[in-house]
């Protein structure tokens, strides 16, 4: 961890997590909180992808975009929060979330994450939606 991105760990005494996340994330001082509203795997085009693993990739691409907007990498990131429409797209949603995990974070901690497998979100043929929450590192 530099000065300037979150540090993720999992401390003694406590058991292993269950998935890609840390138990403990601690924000930089002097950091500002950004937070991602909830992103789908809508293209630039508005094109929606008919399976939950392109869905997932497409909806961390527009995460990895959005933090690209604000000057951030997923580094920066503190939390996600993924909500998974019907536990049959959970396949598709891990693989593309382990693909996609292995170019941000590499061997790296993992930040904090929870998953929610829900009956539907805002539209039906919607598989996934993931919030996020990033440091902003002091100017």
């Amino acid at each position: 961890m530099t000065d300037t991105t979150p540090r993720h760990w999992n401390p003694e005494g406590i058991s292993d997590p269950i998935g890609k996340y840390s138990h403990l994330t601690l924000v930089p001082p002097g950091s500002a909180l950004l937070f991602i509203a909830g992103q789908v795997g809508t293209g630039p085009d508005g094109e929606i992808a008919d399976d939950s693993y392109q869905q997932t990739l497409t909806t961390f691409h527009n995460i990895e975009s959005l933090l690209d907007a604000a000057g951030l990498r997923p580094v920066h990131l503190v939390r996600l929060l993924s909500f998974v429409a019907g536990a049959a797209a959970l396949t598709g949603y891990y693989a593309a979330r382990d693909e996609v995990y292995a170019r941000w974070f590499g061997s790296r901690e993992y930040p904090g994450h929870s998953l929610a497998v829900v009956a539907a979100l805002a539209k039906p043929q919607l598989f996934v939606e993931i919030e996020g929450w990033a440091a902003v590192p002091p100017s």
